[in-house]
């Protein structure tokens, strides 16, 4: 019965479009982080337990290009479901229960058909992914081998994303969390049993993982199908809805074609790396997960501002929008300078976790002192991007991150790297891009800012 009082009172308080904005945003924002944390921790487990148990080649195989094509397909169908929670954030905010729940079902409809194909997709086409990003031969086996397990197990990522992601479109963050932390232990005793105690090498984590995914997302459904608030999920009622999917495609498929943009660049940059040997292709599996550090804070701000954006923007709320960039950013600035004296300090004790070839960790130094002081740089391309993202502006941006970010990191890999080869000369594409995106959504922000506040008044 107290349960039942509180539910209902928090339902009628919005905090997202009533409470104070910092405070909010924090409080939104630290369990997206730690979730996002926990999430990272599957493939990150793998990492440190194959690295350890069985060999730099090993690493390699659970990262690098098996790391880089996963992310390819899977940030793809995320992005395109973003759609969904924009839509779902602003329903809610305006308390349009049906078209709430239509929203749901119709995302769940296609978390299952996305995971479906890219499942059968993945398993058909692991051997040519990994020849196309010129994975050396002896690491082409276990790279297979993880990335068909992997995508065996897909829908159960899908189907976890995109219900935490409607969790977390009506303002409950802390449940995904819950969920996560659950799941992260699991893989973690997992691995150690099927990698450690069985000897099963790449698969065995490959497994672990699988397993993990599945126990996560059946905690999610569960949490949607228990639902007391203006949503819920119910089994039979899940099918597509053609307006409200036209709609979720419309806002999120712009989302997913730029992370695709960002995914295509990132395996170029890999593939050219790939070609300096196994030592800097395990240097770079180690970063990446080190780098994934700042990657979670960075996106648990822009999961936090497009739901806030979104849920005022339903509300009617549109100077609460505003206040709520400008805070946003701060608060990212903040922590993003926090991360980059972090890594900074410890990038040699943080690489040591991964493997104990001096020349991996000599590798993984350059690569972090190189990467790491251009956080900052992406800041205003996070935030600013998921702000017109909540409002339903995704062209532009995509646009804009496409031409700024992606293409200009591939022609620099074709047309600068072929006469500077090298570590340094290879990943300098990165701050470079990252600078100028910066630059035009600065510029195109403030400019949609002022017309959006010329045509919406509370």
């Amino acid at each position: 019965m107290r349960r039942d009082f509180i539910e209902k009172k928090d339902a009628s308080v919005n905090q997202i479009t009533e409470g104070v904005i910092w405070k909010q945003l924090l409080f939104f924002f630290f369990p997206i982080m730690l979730g996002t944390l926990f999430q990272q921790l599957y493939n990150t487990a793998d990492a440190v337990v194959v690295g350890r148990f069985v060999g730099t080649q090993a690493l390699a195989a659970v990262g690098g290009s098996t790391g880089q094509m996963v992310n390819l397909l899977v940030n793809f169908f995320v992005g395109l479901a973003s759609g969904a929670t924009v839509i779902i954030a602003r329903y809610y905010g305006a308390k349009k229960e049906k078209e709430l729940n239509d929203t749901l079902h119709t995302a769940a409809a296609l978390s299952v058909a996305g995971g479906i194909i890219i499942s059968i997709t993945g398993i058909l086409l692991a051997p040519f992914m990994m020849d196309l990003l010129k994975t050396p031969a002896d690491v082409i086996e276990d790279s297979i081998i993880y990335l068909r397990i992997y995508f065996a197990g897909i829908i159960f990522v899908f189907i976890y994303n995109v219900g935490s992601a409607i969790l977390r479109a009506v303002g409950d963050s802390t449940r995904p969390l819950y969920f996560l932390i659950v799941c992260c232990f699991l893989n973690i005793f997992l691995d150690i049993i099927l990698v450690v105690g069985l000897n099963m090498g790449v698969a065995g984590a490959a497994i672990a993982t699988v397993v993990s995914q599945a126990v996560s997302a059946l905690l999610v459904i569960r949490a949607l199908m228990k639902s007391k608030d203006l949503y819920r999920l119910e089994i039979p009622k899940i099918r597509f809805h053609k307006f409200l999917l036209i709609s979720i495609v419309t806002i999120g498929l712009p989302a997913g074609l730029q992370s695709v943009m960002y995914n295509a660049s990132n395996m170029i940059v890999q593939s050219a790396l790939n070609g300096l040997g196994t030592s800097t292709m395990a240097a770079y599996t180690a970063f990446g997960k080190i780098d994934a550090i700042y990657w979670m804070i960075s996106g648990a701000f822009s999961v936090a501002i497009t739901t806030f954006i979104g849920q005022n923007y339903g509300a009617g709320k549109y100077k609460r929008m505003k206040q709520s960039v400008t805070t946003c950013l701060l608060l990212d600035f903040i922590a993003t300078l926090l991360v980059t004296a972090v890594l900074l300090l410890t990038g040699k004790y943080l690489l040591q976790l991964f493997t104990t070839d001096p020349e991996v960790i000599k590798i993984g130094l350059k690569i972090i002192h190189l990467i790491v002081p251009s956080y900052a740089l992406f800041v205003f391309i996070e935030i600013l991007s998921s702000a017109l993202r909540g409002i339903g502006n995704v062209l532009i941006p995509m646009i804009m991150t496409c031409c700024g970010v992606c293409v200009l990191r591939i022609l620099w890999i074709f047309l600068v790297v072929p006469h500077r080869p090298g570590v340094s000369s290879i990943l300098l594409c990165y701050p470079i891009s990252w600078g100028l995106t910066t630059l035009l959504f600065i510029l195109y922000y403030y400019k949609e800012q002022k017309k959006f506040f010329r045509t919406h008044q509370e």
